[in-house]
Order: structure tokens, then C-alpha cells, then sequence
């Protein structure tokens, strides 16, 4: 089962058209609209890497990166 603190969000906000979509079905609000509609992480460690804002991202502007913890 996935880990909350194993996953990075990459956004690449040049491909990004704001729609909203990314912090509507974010189930642990990872993802949150910020200025100007913009998808912003404040807090990657809450991500628990299901994937469905970058399955459903119509730009293909999101990136959910396994995290590599040492120790």
C-alpha cells in the first residue's frame, strides 16, 4: 500500500492550462488552486502517490515521482 511521504508532485506549469481538475480529485488536498488558478504543492509529504491527478491531467503537466528515503 502506498506511504504518505514517498511521492513528489512535479507540476510543469508551462504545460499547465489551470483547469482545475488536478486539486478537484486530489484526495488528500495535496494539490491546492493558488494564485491565478494555479496548481500549487505546499506539502509534498502528504501525497499518497494514487496517481489521479496525472492520470487525468489533460496536459500531461503532472509528474508523481517515488521518493527514495534513507534510514
Amino acid at each position: 500500500m502506498a506511504k504518505r511521504g514517498n511521492y513528489h508532485v512535479d507540476i510543469d506549469l508551462e504545460w499547465c492550462k489551470r483547469c482545475g481538475i488536478c486539486y478537484a480529485v486530489c484526495p488528500t488536498s495535496t494539490i491546492k488552486r493558488g494564485e491565478m488558478d494555479a496548481p500549487i504543492v505546499e506539502d509534498h509529504t502528504t501525497c499518497i502517490g494514487c496517481m489521479m491527478c496525472e492520470n487525468l491531467c489533460p496536459d500531461f503537466a503532472i509528474d508523481i515521482k517515488v521518493v527514495e528515503r534513507v534510514g
